[in-house]
């Protein structure tokens, strides 16, 4: 079963260890110190067993309410960089937010479901995570 939703987000890539060439080198316009945002799309996966008195293999309200207080209230409209705990220490790149986001929901989902997070950063770049 999937569930998609969208948030939108600022971000900047930028490693503090690097000089200002290399992070412009490496990163690019996604190192603009003042920030640039992306439309994420964001697509939860899980699969298991259908459980046969409901006929789900989960139930896509308290899928789609957990997505929503754990993520996308967190994320949605926010700097990455500057709202977002997880990204004071860690560059949020897609990888990462991917990462971040299958964290944050795999403490609230049973390891009887699998759990796979899809990303778009942009309509032709995404990562999924675990791979």
């Amino acid at each position: 079963m999937l569930r998609k939703e969208h948030f939108n987000a600022a971000h900047r890539l930028h490693n503090p260890e690097w000089n200002v060439e290399d992070n412009v080198r490496i990163f690019g316009k996604c190192n603009n110190p003042n920030f640039h945002g992306h439309n994420y799309d964001l697509i939860v996966r899980l699969s298991g067993e259908v459980d046969p008195k409901t006929g789900y293999v989960f139930d896509m309200k308290i899928l789609s309410d957990l997505i929503k207080e754990n993520v996308l209230d967190r994320f949605d409209h926010k700097n990455l960089n500057l709202d977002v705990e997880e990204f004071k220490t860690l560059n949020p790149s897609a990888e990462n937010i991917a990462i971040v986001i299958y964290d944050i929901l795999r403490e609230k989902i049973s390891n009887d479901y699998d759990l796979k997070i899809t990303l778009f950063e942009t309509e032709r770049n995404y990562v999924e995570y675990p791979i």
